[in-house]
């Protein structure tokens, strides 16, 4: 492509920029990269497809002179275009520019050295939807020279506050008002937090997901093994909220050695379709050879992708409390996320470490129905509470709020969706 075409796509997507900032409402996200700007780093937005990683940038820079490129579009290719024509072409469009906007760079070959060398005279931002690309051609050029940001699908608050809801809540809620918000927790769950999904409906989820699948995996690491690399997909989809070992996926999608599962399994990780944790233990080796946990990243593409019989609303409000652990920890800081689980198979859903320390047990119950549930949630997290020293326990369930002592220690109870909102 001349210059001239080139210079025709960046137009365009100025336009298409213009429109997105001015045609519906601004929902202020929980994830702030203001403060990047202090720094003369490159700035780096990571997260899944659609997540809103363009538009957040956006907003950080609307008032400032900026150039934008988007490198995920088909009328570009970062293979034969040359990254400095490309730049030529955003001067001629945008005029003197302090602050650049490279969208899903890593698909120009040498982008890392471009903005390494860019970075000395202009503010960078990137955003990219596969942490294993970018990270690893980050760590080759721009070391200690780039401040990273994960961005993740709206959380509850922020989907409240798409809906228009006052924020925020008064220190007294009536009984209308709960059972609003109820409603909306329940759409919630339902459509999950992918933006998109207000405009088009469900039915983007399957598209994304297939995006993510075949673009940013299969065609990108060129996957020959296509048939068990989407088996794998679809059982760890179906396996939310569940322990798994490597062995025992090898044997369910026919794979020959754990070494490639291990591999597929880095691929859907780092493109943001699911998150793993691991069962916590005070000695490392333990902690590697020990099964992990799987969760979708968002609970909307769960239910539209995942092979369920019957909805597990328990395992639903799980993988809801792992996703939003995760998501205060790249925001917040919060501290690492694991699950705990004893000899005996005990076990307590989420511990949070914070430094040398495991410094919150939460135990995920949509209730307590059923013969002895009960006492065997709350006996875990009082044995996991007891090993690991943790004082701060806290049951997190559908409908109860309130305190009660169990076998000598306090224990704490809420409703989803005031952990959500109260966070």
């Amino acid at each position: 492509m001349d210059g001239r075409g080139i210079k025709r796509v960046i137009v365009e997507q100025r336009e298409e920029v213009e429109f997105l900032l001015n045609s519906g409402p601004v929902i202020e996200r929980e994830l702030s990269i203001d403060r990047a700007f202090s720094h003369p780093n490159a700035v780096v937005i990571m997260g899944p497809r659609r997540a809103g990683k363009s538009f957040l940038a956006l907003l950080s820079v609307r008032e400032r002179p900026y150039g934008y490129v988007n490198f995920d579009d088909e009328r570009l290719d970062p293979a034969k275009e040359s990254l400095n024509e490309i730049l030529r072409s955003i001067y001629e469009i945008y005029g003197e520019v302090n602050f650049l906007v490279f969208d899903e760079i890593q698909n120009a070959p040498g982008w890392e050295v471009f903005v390494s060398r860019l970075r000395r005279t202009k503010r960078i931002i990137v955003t990219g939807s596969n942490s294993r690309l970018l990270s690893r051609d980050l760590s080759t050029r721009l070391t200690g020279r780039h401040l990273d940001f994960t961005l993740f699908p709206f959380s509850f608050r922020e989907h409240l506050r798409l809906k228009g809801r006052s924020w925020p809540l008064p220190e007294v809620i009536t009984t209308a008002r709960e059972a609003e918000i109820r409603r909306d927790l329940d759409d919630y769950i339902r459509d999950g937090g992918f933006p998109e999904v207000h405009k088009f409906g469900r039915s983007i989820l399957k598209t994304l997901y297939e995006d993510v699948l075949h673009k940013d995996i299969v065609l990108r690491y060129k996957i020959r093994k296509t048939a068990p690399f989407r088996d794998l997909a679809r059982l760890l989809s179906s396996q939310y909220g569940r322990e798994f070992t490597h062995a025992r996926i090898r044997s369910a999608v026919g794979l020959r050695d754990v070494h490639t599962v291990s591999k597929f399994l880095d691929y859907l990780v780092s493109g943001f379709l699911f998150i793993v944790l691991e069962r916590f233990s005070f000695k490392l080796k333990q902690q590697f050879l020990s099964p992990r946990k799987i969760y979708s990243i968002d609970s909307g593409m769960l239910a539209a992708t995942a092979f369920m019989i019957s909805e597990d609303r328990g395992r639903i409000l799980e993988n809801l409390v792992a996703v939003e652990l995760v998501r205060r920890k790249h925001y917040r800081g919060e501290g690492e996320v694991f699950y705990w689980k004893n000899p005996a198979g005990a076990e307590v859903d989420f511990a949070v470490k914070s430094g040398p320390r495991v410094v919150r047990l939460i135990q995920v119950c949509h209730s307590f129905e059923g013969l002895g549930t009960k006492d065997r949630e709350l006996r875990a997290l009082v044995e996991a509470s007891e090993e690991l020293r943790c004082d701060d326990r806290l049951v997190v369930t559908d409908n109860l709020e309130g305190e009660e002592i169990y076998l000598g220690k306090k224990i704490r109870f809420l409703p989803l969706w005031k952990w959500l909102v109260e966070g």
